[in-house]
């Protein structure tokens, strides 16, 4: 399969290319808006890694030093974002984002698709010796267990490691 190119506008990342339609269906990679296919950041440095994805911008091919820049610029959190989204793919999990229930990323168990299925977790991530603000983690949990979801909390220790504590409601 041919590189996808991909070109980053203002904030978004999107591609038009045959390999990202075909990568979509197959791996669950980006979403469909309109007539192109739209990247997460994380999404699009982790395909690049994997060398399958290039970016562009004004049609100039990013160099690899600039990448990293500019999705830091697109999302402050993109390093701890990344270092979660990559965890959680390596093990297999279909990863999408979570931006209109609050979170990070929403996660669907192993063997589940987007569209046939509803994601299992919605996942916020944090460096591990971060505070974490207790209304807002409530509200977070609020908001997963309202759309039947657990909350993961994939926290990131000083060796970039990751560690996922789930929470569920549990009736008394």
């Amino acid at each position: 399969m041919e590189k996808i190119q991909t070109h980053l506008i203002g904030k978004t990342l999107t591609s038009n290319s045959k390999s990202a339609y075909q990568m979509s269906k197959k791996s669950y990679f980006g979403e469909k808006v309109g007539e192109k296919i739209q990247y997460m950041p994380t999404e699009a440095f982790y395909l690049f890694e994997k060398n399958q994805l290039e970016i562009f911008q004004k049609s100039k091919k990013l160099p690899n030093e600039e990448i990293v820049k500019k999705l830091q610029k697109i999302d402050k959190k993109f390093q701890e974002k990344y270092i979660v989204f990559k965890d959680l793919r390596k093990k297999g999990y279909i990863v999408k984002t979570a931006l209109k229930f609050g979170a990070e990323f929403r996660v669907y168990s192993k063997g589940k698709k987007p569209g046939q299925e509803h994601a299992k977790w919605l996942v916020i991530t944090e460096k591990e010796s971060n505070k974490i603000n207790w209304h807002e983690f409530s509200s977070k949990n609020r908001v997963a267990h309202s759309t039947k979801k657990n909350l993961l909390l994939g926290l990131i220790d000083e060796e970039g490691k990751v560690i996922y504590y789930e929470i569920s409601w549990i009736k008394p």
